[in-house]
This record gives structure tokens, sequence and C-alpha cells, in this order.
């Protein structure tokens, strides 16, 4: 057990570091060849208000994710503090924030969701709801956005309208994947399991009976979200349109920033389609945050809609707010829970030796 701490804890090391250097990166890659004093200047005319009222939807759009743990977590008859749900959907954005591909998020949650005493096959299911539900509004609005601003999106994407497709087929595949292990559990399971011989052929992976028995764990998980689904579809139905909400809420704090530089000319759902756009287009790819590549395909997207130093600037406030700001605080919620559980166990270990030393008759 304390190896595989170390491990865990080892590969969150290793993502930290390799966050810390694509982020040196991409400053350098996205303000090389601009001038900064012009975009501080630009920065510092931004109304405080619409800064605070941007704050304000990004951290929703991360708490949201904890009431729609919570409000699930009551369908199943647990009862759990909406405080405490939103904890764990911050750190799930933290760790999924320093991750490739977010792979480290749900983990994390379900972790800190276990020391809180629920159930790991109840808590997989809430979270794997979630984050089928998350992927499937994504995949909607993609395809909605290119039935109907398809001219837009040639328009303003220009070489980047490639990735957008890439980022939509990705999305679409990951929920077709999900919907497959849905409908039929069998099938998905002997393509897993065929799937993991061939690596052990191919001595990429050891042979190992543990391993087979947690991918059979792993499909067993997700027929019980089938059920989950089958029961309460007019609680799933909730949750997408919440979900909804909530993804609008990170693409509409783009155009708060706009109105934050006192800019007019092009409506709100021109910029919310659009920074939607840069949404689909890196959501799957295997970097960190999608650092980097969110930025400069920011700057192409925005560049008609943004004049001058301000393009740069609203990118600075935009990204600083949607991402590195919630990854802040998130870190400092992350601290927090550490930090609490430790004393938590301090406190519990000190009683079980005050109880020995009662029972034992031990004075000091």
């Amino acid at each position: 057990m304390a190896s595989l701490k170390l491990h865990r804890h080892g590969k969150h090391m290793i993502s930290g570091i390799f966050f810390i250097l694509l982020a040196a990166l991409t400053f350098y890659a996205v303000f090389h060849g601009n001038d900064m004093d012009e975009v501080i200047r630009a920065i510092e005319k931004i109304r405080p208000w619409y800064l605070f009222a941007a704050a304000l939807l990004g951290l929703f759009f991360v708490g949201a994710e904890g009431i729609m743990i919570w409000y699930l977590l009551r369908a199943l008859n647990r009862t759990v503090g909406m405080l405490r749900c939103v904890r764990y959907s911050f750190v799930g954005f933290f760790f999924s924030g320093i991750t490739p591909s977010a792979t480290g998020g749900q983990p994390m949650q379900l972790y800190y969701m276990k020391k809180d005493g629920l159930k790991m096959s109840e808590s997989t299911v809430v979270l794997m709801t979630v984050a089928v539900v998350y992927k499937f509004v994504l995949v909607l609005m993609g395809a909605g956005m290119l039935l109907f601003f398809y001219r837009d999106l040639c328009s303003y994407l220009g070489g980047y309208l490639g990735l957008y497709f890439l980022g939509l087929f990705l999305n679409i595949a990951v929920v077709a994947v999900l919907l497959l292990v849905m409908v039929s559990p069998g099938v998905f399971e002997g393509l897993v399991l065929r799937a993991e011989r061939f690596l052990v052929r191919l001595h990429i992976l050891k042979a190992s009976e543990s391993r087979i028995n947690s991918l059979k764990g792993f499909v067993e998980r997700y027929r019980e979200a089938v059920r989950f689904f089958l029961a309460h579809k007019r609680k799933i139905a909730a949750v997408i349109a919440f979900t909804v909400l909530q993804r609008l809420s990170v693409f509409f704090l783009t155009y708060v920033i706009y109105r934050g530089f006192a800019l007019e000319g092009t409506g709100a759902l021109t910029v919310v389609v659009l920074q939607a756009s840069v949404y689909v287009a890196v959501d799957m790819l295997p970097l960190p945050g999608a650092q980097g590549i969110t930025e400069l395909m920011y700057k192409q997207v925005f560049l008609g809609i943004f004049p001058g130093s301000v393009l740069t600037a609203s990118m600075c406030v935009t990204r600083g707010i949607n991402f590195y700001f919630l990854l802040l605080v998130s870190l400092l919620v992350t601290l927090w829970s550490y930090l609490s559980d430790k004393r938590k166990n301090c406190i519990i270990l000190e009683n079980k030796n005050l109880s020995y030393k009662s029972s034992s008759g031990f004075k000091e």
C-alpha cells in the first residue's frame, strides 16, 4: 500500500513538473513578439465589475459539477453535504488540469469520496454519469454549431477548422464507447480482455490476474450505471439541462470580458459560439489543461473580435480566469482537504492511543 501511494504521488509530481514546463513554453510562445507594456495597459482598462462577474462564472462552472454530484448522490439516498460535493469538484478540476487528457481528476475524486465513507460503486456510478453527460452535451453543442454556424466557424477558425473536426470526432468517439459499454457491457468486456491479452503478448504488460479482475470490475460498475440511468430518467434529464447551463456559463465568461473592455459590435451568441468551438477543438488533446494550443487558437479565433493589443489582453484575462485562477482556487481547496484529513486522522489516532492507555490501566 505504501509503494502504491508513493507511485501515485510520484506520478502527480511528474505531472506537476510537466505542467509547469508546458506553462512556461506557452507563455513564451504566446507573448513572444508582443509589446507587453501595451498589453498590461489594455488589461488595466477592464472594468472591475465585469472582472468580478467573470470570476463568479468561473467558480460556478467548477462548483456546478459538485451540485450535480450532490443531486445524484441524493437520488441514491446518500446524505452528503453540498459543500463537500463542491469540494470534490474542485479537487477533480485541479488534478484534471495538471494531468494529460484530464485523467487524474476522477481517481482523486473517488479517493476523497471513499475517505468520506461513500461506497466506491455508487461514487463511480455518479462520477461516470456526470462525465458522460458532460461529454454528451459538448458533442450536442459541437454538432449544433456545425449545423447552424458552419460559415462563421470557417471564417473565424481558419486553419484550426481541422482541429475542431478532430476534437468533435474524438468527443463523439468517447461518447460512443461509453454508450457501447452501457448498451452491451458484455461485448465491451470481451474487447477489453482481448486488448489486455494482446498487450501481454507484446510484453507491454505483464500477465496479471488482479488486472483482469479490475477490468471486470470496471465493466460491472458501468452495468450499475446502466441500471441507474434506467431508473432515474427524469433526474438524468435534469442533470443534462444543468450541464448545458454549466457549459454555457464558461463560454459566456468570454463575452463578459469582451464587455469589460467596453467593446461593442459583436453579439453574445457569436462570442459564445467561438469560445465553445475552442473548447470542442482542444477538449480531448493529451496536454495538461490543453495549454499552449488553447491560447494559440484563441488568438486566431478572436482576431476579428478583439482589436490590437486587446486581443492578447483579453486572452490573458479570459484564460487567466477560466483556467489558471480556477486551478489556483482548486489547489487551495485540495490542500485544505489534505490538511483537514490529516488533522482528522491525527485526532483519531490520538483518541485510539488514549483509549488504549485507559483500557490497559496505564498512567503517566
